[in-house]
This record gives C-alpha cells, structure tokens and sequence, in this order.
C-alpha cells in the first residue's frame, strides 16, 4: 500500500509539472499572438494612413482644381489691363430666337452687322467645319490690324476696338476684338466656344463636334500668315501660346487643322524647295507638306538644315515682301509628321490707303502748294525733283486740286 501511494504522488507531481508547463507554453502562445497582433495593428495603422493620406491628397487636389474652375474667368477678365472680354451672349440668343426686342441700340446695330457677315459667308449644306472656315477667312481678310499709322482720326476707326460692335464698325481690332467678334458669330451659328486667355493675349477654342475642340488666333493670323493658328491642337498651341488650361476643354484633335486638310504629299524633303517657292509665287503665305514615307531620325537633321537654308532663302528674295519665316511640325491622323512653312509678307494687305510721298507729282504738287502758302522754300519740305541743269522742274498744281488749293475730306 506504501508503494501504491507513492507511485500516486508520483503521478501527480508530474501531472502537475506537465500542467505548469502546458501553463507556460500558452502563456507564451498567447505573449506571442499579442505581439503578433500589435505589429500587424501597428502595421494596418501604418497603412491606414498612407491611405488616408493619399485620399486626403486627391480630395485636396479636386478641391484645388475646382477652385481654379471657379475662379476662371472668361467675361469680365481684362487683357492687357485695357481690354474687358465682355459677354455677347444676348446677342447671339437673340439673333436664334429672332427677338431683338430686348437689346440695347448698339447691340442692335451689333446684331445688324454680324447677320451681314453671316449673309455673306455662309452658305446652305455647310457643316460645322465650313461655317468656321467661311468666318475665319472673311474676318482675316476684312478686319485690320495696323490700321492707319497716318496723324488724321477717322471716326470709327481705331485701333484699340476690343468689342464686335466696334470691330464691325471700324474694321479694325486689338486681339479681344478679334476673339469675341469670332465668338459671338461662332455662337450665332451654334457652336460653343471659349475665349482663352492670359494677362497680354487672347484667342478662342471652338468646339467643330462633340468633343473635338480647336484653338483659333484670328488676330495673329491677319498679322501674319494665314492658318498658321489655326484649328490648332494644344500641343501645338503651346509653341506660341501660354494659358490656363484647368477649366477649359482638352483640344487634341486633328481632323480639322490645316495641316491635315491642306497638306500636299511630296516624295521626299528635296522636294521642298521646288513646291515652297511654286506655293509662294502661288500666292500662299502658309503650306503644309507631307512625305510618302515617314522621315527617319537622320532625315529629321537633314529637315533641320534645309529650313533654316529656306529661311535665309525667303527673307532674301530680291521683291523684298517678305520679311518673316518659321516652320513647324504639324501632327497628322495616322501619327504622320506634316511639315508646316509660314511666310508672313509686308505687303501692306487690308489696307487700302494709296502710298503718297514727296517723289510721286502728287506729293510735290502738295509739297509746292504748302511751300508757296507759307513762304517756304519747296526743298525744306522734301522738294528734291531737279532737271538735268540742276533747276527745279514746277508741278502744274492745279492738275491735281483742280483750283489751286488742296482739300482734305
């Protein structure tokens, strides 16, 4: 019986040791799985806040992309701290619902003028694209820029017009002019357009179809060369231009720009030269030239040296009307490059004023008729014609005033 107990006290000293040391074991299980815990807790919060980060990033960036929207400003932004873009909107409502009984009289007026250019240009059957090209054209062709550089005002005439009203009027605008004259008609025919803007220029970006957008320069192109700006792409917009894009709409087409809708296909850059001076003598002022097969790097260099050889080649012409040249690549509908050359030409275009100077008989006739009113010697005032014996040759006044008197109206 004594041996009984003690192999019993046996086996409860080792049941009791196996159970402290089962105790143990999950005690460390259980040390073990909290601090398994804690790291991915401290692993999840670590993650949680690169997300809520990141979240709170975008939020902020949406939040400052629409500030910028609203803070836009298209009417009411003034250019170049003289020229208000002002709205035109009314106009264009009214020329669509046929009920101008709303309008002031110089929106009339307004209206009156802009119905007349469209009675002009635009014709039956033309889509989006031909009414923009039929108003572009007229408008580069009709308003002027430079205006008269002579020290007589004409009514009407300045040059500072930055409101279709006296556009229309004068004939003649700064580039808020230009933009909103081009706006206001594009409106009258349907389209939606913006005018694009910084502190010192503007322009347009015309919508042709849902989601095709275009930017127009009309005021650079009657400056300079036409279609050189226009139905640009922003990429291409871009190499003249600088704006605010972040509340306007994407433009990256290409369907409409002059360099897919123009471009002749030549077989290669040695045919430049030939078709550019043909195209000039032609007439054109901008050409747009693609090639049968795409131009390889080394042809991109050769491209280089050849335009730049056309440049001094152009501005050198012995007629002396041309006086500035750049070129550019022009993307094309199959990510083909088009060669684009823009000749702008000092040829007096748009203004109509006959060049009158001391050597014309008009001029001396002038000349000889201020001199002897005011007791003035004839060469003090640019007199300079003389005979072969070195004794001024007299202009018969009269055979230009018709009394002897000169008349300025």
């Amino acid at each position: 019986m004594k041996t009984e107990a003690v192999e019993t006290k046996s086996r409860n000293q080792g049941n009791t040791a196996a159970k402290a040391v089962g105790g143990i074991l999950l005690a460390l299980c259980l040390i073990a799985s909290l601090v398994l815990n804690i790291c991915q807790a401290v692993q999840a919060s670590a993650q949680n806040e690169k997300v809520n980060s990141f979240i709170q990033g975008q939020l902020e960036r949406q939040a400052k992309e629409e500030e910028q929207e609203n803070s836009y400003i298209e009417d009411g932004f003034v250019v170049g701290d003289n020229y208000e873009i002002r709205s035109t909107t009314h106009i264009s409502d009214a020329y669509k619902s046929g009920d101008d009984s709303q309008l002031s009289e110089a929106d009339r007026d307004t209206l009156k003028m802009a119905e007349a250019v469209l009675d002009e240009v635009i014709e039956d059957g033309m889509d989006n694209y031909e009414k923009e090209l039929a108003v572009y054209t007229w408008m580069v062709e009709n308003i002027g820029g430079s205006g008269s550089e002579g020290v007589i005002s004409r009514p009407g005439g300045s040059t500072d017009a930055y409101t279709p009203h006296d556009v229309l009027t004068s004939k003649s605008a700064v580039c808020v002019g230009y933009a909103t004259t081009f706006r206001l008609l594009m409106n009258m025919l349907d389209m939606d357009v913006h005018i694009v803007h910084n502190e010192y220029h503007s322009w347009d970006l015309v919508e042709l179809e849902e989601g095709q957008w275009y930017h127009v320069d009309v005021y650079s192109d009657a400056h300079g060369a036409m279609f050189g700006n226009f139905n640009m792409t922003d990429a291409v917009c871009q190499t003249g231009h600088t704006w605010d894009g972040s509340a306007l709409p994407v433009a990256d087409s290409v369907e409409y720009s002059p360099a897919v809708r123009f471009s002749e296909e030549l077989d290669g850059l040695m045919d430049v030269p030939a078709r550019l001076k043909q195209d000039l003598d032609g007439g054109k002022s901008a050409v747009f030239y693609r090639f049968k097969t795409p131009l390889t790097e080394e042809e991109m260099g050769t491209a280089e040296f050849l335009v730049n050889l056309l440049d001094y080649a152009v501005t050198a012409m012995p007629d002396g009307d041309y006086y500035y040249f750049r070129a550019c690549w022009y993307p094309g509908e199959n990510d083909e490059d088009i060669l684009g050359l823009m000749v702008e030409r000092e040829d007096g275009s748009g203004i109509d004023t006959p060049s009158i100077d001391a050597g014309t008989p008009e001029g001396r006739a002038i000349i000889q008729a201020i001199a002897e009113a005011f007791g003035i010697d004839p060469s003090e005032l640019g007199d300079v014609d003389i005979d072969d014996e070195g004794e001024d040759q007299p202009v018969d006044i009269d055979e230009f005033t018709g009394s002897g008197s000169v008349v300025v109206g």
